[in-house]
């Protein structure tokens, strides 16, 4: 049996809607050899007041338009269902129009980050966890009229929010709604900062083994999983002390890529998302390289799962 291969892309960086130069970005992108891209689409100004921008949207279509590249969305990161109750309808509103603009680019992957609550009782975080099923399942219904999956993503706490789901967390919460178009997204820097939070970092691999088979999108960028409760002067220097979220090229921080790779089970369809910082652009072709390497090893797992089958069998 030969051994499963994954397709490995990676995500376009932001813009601030200025559409100007995203061609030459895809047309580098192309050049590297990745299968697919993730358009930053949150930060493309391409929704206004819940409505979709005719003109800009026709823009996009025609860079993105007649090019053998096929394209993942990663939504609004302001979209949240375990907000408070009286913006869920505009948060399932602006969700609406953005899984629009997946289906008219040919997407078949959404990406939503995980609900996140400013409640620092844990006893009411189980409200905002079920305003999240109920919004999540109808979001489904939205997906599936399109041909979607909506790939909700591991996140980690900043900004003064609270709370938001570890993996293992999201897998339970996924298993609750049961929807066939509600998936996961397992970032593993956002995870790994998380877990940090928690004085749980030994527990990434396991944490990220629990929700893997739900997942369908990967995100693959390095850290150290260290929080930034340290002030830094400039970037470089956030760099030096390893400190948040880095969006490093893949082996400049510390994440155990080879143990989330076979000890992890992940679906055949998943796919696999380098998203690195703009800074580091420098080392792309090196970054995708390794990130072949690392869907190989979790295509070597598929095949070791499919050869036990058959012997069962």
């Amino acid at each position: 049996m030969e051994k499963h291969q994954f397709n490995v892309g990676m995500s376009s960086r932001t813009r601030d809607g200025d559409l100007s130069d995203l061609g030459k970005e895809l047309d580098e992108l192309q050049e590297l050899g990745v299968d697919f891209v993730e358009l930053s689409a949150f930060d493309f100004d391409l929704i206004v007041g819940g409505r979709i921008r005719r003109p800009q949207m026709k823009t996009l279509l025609d860079i993105c338009g007649g090019r053998d590249l096929p394209y993942s969305v990663h939504g609004p990161l302001a979209l949240n269902f375990m907000d408070t109750p009286g913006r869920l309808p505009l948060h399932f509103q602006l969700l609406e129009a953005s899984l629009d603009i997946a289906a008219e680019l040919g997407a078949k992957h959404y990406v939503l980050h995980a609900g996140m609550t400013m409640e620092s009782t844990p006893t009411l975080w189980q409200n905002a966890y079920d305003r999240q099923r109920e919004w999540l399942f109808r979001a489904g219904d939205l997906a599936r009229e399109r041909d979607l999956h909506i790939c909700v993503e591991t996140l980690y706490e900043h900004d003064e929010w609270k709370h938001t789901p570890r993996p293992s967390q999201l897998a339970t919460e996924l298993e609750a709604i049961a929807h066939p178009n509600i998936c996961a997204t397992l970032d593993f820097g956002h995870s790994y900062l998380k877990l940090d939070a928690e004085n749980r970092r030994s527990d990434l691999v396991s944490e990220c083994a629990t929700l893997a088979p739900q997942t369908r999108h990967l995100h693959l960028h390095d850290c150290f999983g260290r929080q930034e409760g340290m002030w830094t002067y400039t970037f470089s220097e956030q760099l030096a002390l390893g400190l948040g979220d880095l969006h490093l090229p893949i082996g400049w921080g510390d994440i155990p890529w080879a143990e989330l790779m076979t000890q992890c089970a992940y679906p055949m369809d998943a796919m696999f998302v380098i998203e690195l910082n703009p800074r580091y652009f420098h080392a792309a072709r090196e970054c995708l390289a390794r990130a072949r390497s690392l869907a190989i090893l979790a295509g070597s797992r598929i095949h070791e799962i499919a050869d036990t089958s058959d012997q069962a069998a």
